[in-house]
């Protein structure tokens, strides 16, 4: 992720651009799917590999990112839908317009410089802001409320399990100590109270904290889930799932849920005989993560993280995990 200046302010840069398309667009009259539109980067690559006919749904949950992608991706009106709505949505969404089978959808996780470099929106510990993280109008709490209402044990598990803090209770106890005096109301007061548990390096206390709350505000792992499942129910045969994340946490939850609609039989390695039924919905097309290279990451540091997958949709089971067909993107 990253910024680069427009008359407009800072504008997203699309990690991975140009190899997320390259895998995605297959067909290239094909309907797509971009479930996380931001300003439109990743939207604009694939309106333009698109040939008449061709077709784009953009999803993002955020209104201010929609103004944004409808100005820059204006020349592209006729092959392109906008909705507002969180991507976990996505099946619901395909089936309100008609598209029971999709050619490819693209998933760019996390969250924006758009929404990371606006203080208002209180998602950085750098500026100071009121305590907010929410992506979009449908999160039914923000993170002043999680910060300020929820119990101590709440909290820790929290900084455990999406942030993956080892300082965790501590942190707990010193916001629940904090609030005691008064309400916590701004990104710079929370900063301060968890500054003192940095162990010489507090900016990565601060980026795992903040981490945690914006995931649970904005329930993301849970929207994840709902959105490859949406995805999956609705591809075509050689339709492809392409998802770039930027975290461990969900870059696994992808990870897993691929290597499993890969597999056949899941059922427990003790049972004789299968029980279970399944059945590989997917191939892996990327036996391992692709990265950014040296040059991208040198332009935009913050695709440092960056991780994508590649899945395609089979048209029948077959065997385990093999390798993408010859010609497709390196």
């Amino acid at each position: 992720m990253g910024e680069e200046q427009a008359p407009s302010g800072p504008r997203h840069v699309s990690v991975l651009a140009d190899a997320a398309v390259a895998w995605l667009v297959r067909r290239r009259d094909g309907r797509y799917v971009d479930a996380t539109l931001g300003d439109g980067g990743h939207a604009e690559r694939i309106c333009r590999a698109l040939e008449p006919g061709g077709m784009l749904l953009g999803i993002d949950r955020d209104p201010a990112a929609h103004e944004v992608a409808r100005k820059r991706l204006r020349p592209w009106g006729d092959r392109l839908i906008q909705r507002q709505a969180a991507f976990g949505r996505l099946g619901e969404l395909l089936d309100g317009i008609g598209w029971q089978e999709v050619s490819g959808v693209l998933f760019d996780l996390g969250v924006s410089s758009s929404q990371l470099d606006v203080p208002e929106r209180g998602f950085s510990y750098r500026f100071s802001a009121p305590l907010d993280m929410r992506m979009g109008p449908d999160a039914t709490f923000s993170a002043r409320d999680v910060v300020n209402d929820w119990p101590e044990e709440d909290l820790v598990r929290v900084l455990r399990e999406y942030g993956e803090e080892p300082a965790a209770r501590a942190i707990a106890r010193d916001i629940c100590r904090a609030r005691a005096a008064g309400a916590i109301e701004r990104t710079d007061e929370l900063a301060r109270i968890i500054g003192r548990r940095g162990r010489g390096r507090p900016e990565k206390t601060l980026a795992r904290v903040y981490q945690a709350i914006r995931i649970v505000v904005n329930r993301e792992f849970e929207e994840l889930e709902g959105g490859l499942a949406g995805a999956l129910a609705h591809l075509e045969p050689g339709g492809r799932i392409v998802v770039i994340a930027y975290h461990s946490l969900e870059d696994r939850i992808v990870k897993r849920w691929m290597q499993e609609e890969a597999r056949g039989c899941i059922c427990p390695p003790d049972f004789p005989i299968c029980r279970c039924g399944h059945h590989p919905r997917l191939r892996l097309l990327t036996k391992h993560v692709i990265t950014p290279g040296p040059e991208e990451v040198a332009a935009n540091p913050r695709a440092r993280s960056a991780r994508m997958r590649v899945a395609e949709r089979l048209s029948e089971p077959l065997g385990p995990e093999v390798a993408g067909p010859a010609g497709d993107p390196a």
